[in-house]
C-alpha cells in the first residue's frame, strides 16, 4: 500500500496507473481536485478495489493523519503541486500555500506516523518527493548539465516554492532521520497533460485554427521527458534509492520551444494533412517575465545507482502524445472549459 498526493493530476495520475499495472499493490490516492486534478485521467480503474480516491488537500492535516492511520502505507510518494510558471506569476500565493505549507504539513504528518512504526516497518518506510530542475535555475548556451549538487538559483515564484519544498524535505531527513528520497525531473509531456503546458496548449490551438503562441524568440531551451518514463524513474527510486538522496531524471531531448512546436505541426501535417500547414500559426509574443533561458538533466546518477534511462525517443513519443490527444477529444473538450478559456485569455491576451 502507498500514499500518493496529487494523484488526479497529469503525473500523479500516469504513475497511479502505471503503479497499478506493473507493481500490482494498493494506492490510496489523494487529490484536492483543483482546475489540473481530473478524474477522468482514472477512469481506466472503475471498479479496481485496488484504487481508493480520496478529495483533499494536504493542508489538512486532521485528514492526512487519518488516511495514514487507517490505511499504513509503506511509502507517501508526493506529487501535489501547483506547477505552472505562469500562474505563479499571476497569483504566487497558492504555490506558497501549496507547494511549501502544504509540503510542510505533508513532513509533519509522515513523520508522527513513521515515528509510531515498528522498527522494522520504521526502515522499509520511504517518503518520496517529486520536484523540478526549474529550482537549479538557467543555464548557459555552453554550461554543463544541472547535476545533483548544482546550487539551487530559482527564477519563478513556481521554482522557489519547490526549492523551498526541496529544502524542507531535505531538512526532515537530517533534521528527523525521515527516510526520504527527492527526484528532479525536466519537462514532462505525454498523455492527460492540462492544455496550459507547450504540448497540448499547442495541439488544441492548431486543432481549432488558433495561434500557437511562442514566447519571445522560441529559442528557450527545455529537455524533455515523456511522462511513464518519468513514472518509471519514480518507481526505481522509491524501490532501491537511497534514504537522503536525490535523483535527476531527464529525457535526453534538449530542444528549442519553437523546435518542439515545429515538430507537432509536422505530426499534425502528417495526421491531418487537409489542414496543412499548421506553422503558419506560430504567432511569436511577448516572453515571459524572468523566463529562464536553458534547462539540461544529467541523469547518470540515477543511471549508475539504479540502471535507469529514458526508453522513449524524442519523436516517438511526440507523436504518441499528439495520436493521444487526437483519440481523446472527449477528455480535451471537457478540460477545455470556460474556466480554461478565461485563463488563456488572461495570460496571452495583452502578449
Amino acid at each position: 500500500m502507498i500514499l500518493v498526493t496529487g494523484g488526479a493530476g497529469f503525473i500523479g495520475s500516469n504513475f497511479v496507473l502505471d503503479w497499478l499495472a506493473q507493481e500490482r499493490t494498493p494506492v490510496v490516492n489523494l487529490d484536492y481536485l483543483t482546475y489540473a486534478g481530473n478524474l477522468d485521467n482514472l477512469s481506466a480503474l472503475s471498479g479496481d478495489e485496488r484504487h481508493t480516491f480520496i478529495q483533499g488537500d494536504i493542508n489538512d492535516r486532521a485528514l492526512v493523519a487519518r488516511l495514514l492511520r487507517e490505511h499504513q502505507p509503506g511509502a507517501v510518494v508526493h506529487f501535489a503541486a501547483e506547477s505552472h510558471v505562469d500562474r505563479s506569476i499571476h497569483g504566487p500565493a497558492d504555490f506558497v500555500h501549496t507547494n511549501v505549507i502544504g509540503t510542510f504539513s505533508l513532513l509533519e504528518e509522515a513523520r508522527i506516523y513513521w515515528c509510531s512504526l515498528k522498527e522494522s516497518e520504521k526502515a522499509r518506510f520511504r517518503f518520496l518527493h517529486v520536484s523540478t530542475d526549474e529550482v537549479y535555475g538557467s543555464l548557459g548556451p555552453d554550461d554543463p548539465p544541472f547535476t545533483e549538487t548544482t546550487p539551487y538559483a530559482p527564477n519563478s515564484p513556481y521554482a522557489a516554492s519547490k526549492a523551498a519544498s526541496d529544502h524542507l524535505v531535505r531538512a526532515y531527513h537530517h533534521t528527523y532521520g525521515l527516510p526520504v528520497i527527492t527526484t528532479n525531473c525536466s519537462n514532462n509531456y505525454g498523455p492527460y497533460q492540462f492544455p496550459e503546458k507547450l504540448v497540448p496548449l499547442m495541439v488544441l490551438n492548431a486543432l481549432q485554427r488558433r495561434p500557437l503562441p511562442v514566447y519571445g524568440d522560441g529559442r528557450n531551451v527545455r529537455d524533455w521527458l515523456y511522462v511513464t518514463d518519468h513514472c518509471e524513474a519514480v518507481r526505481l527510486a522509491l524501490k532501491r534509492g537511497r534514504p537522503g538522496e536525490t535523483y535527476n531524471i531527464g529525457g535526453n531531448a534538449e530542444k528549442t520551444n519553437l523546435e518542439v512546436v515545429k515538430t507537432i505541426c509536422a505530426i499534425l501535417d502528417a495526421l491531418r494533412p487537409d489542414e496543412a500547414p499548421h506553422e503558419e500559426l506560430i504567432a511569436f509574443v511577448a516572453d515571459r517575465p524572468g523566463h529562464d533561458r536553458r534547462y539540461a538533466m544529467d541523469s547518470g546518477k540515477i543511471r549508475n545507482e539504479l540502471g535507469w534511462r529514458p526508453r522513449e525517443r524524442f519523436d516517438t513519443g511526440f507523436r504518441k502524445t499528439v495520436e493521444w490527444y487526437l483519440d481523446h477529444m472527449p477528455w480535451v473538450d471537457n478540460v477545455a472549459s470556460g474556466a480554461y478559456r478565461s485563463w488563456i485569455d488572461t495570460n496571452y491576451k495583452n502578449r
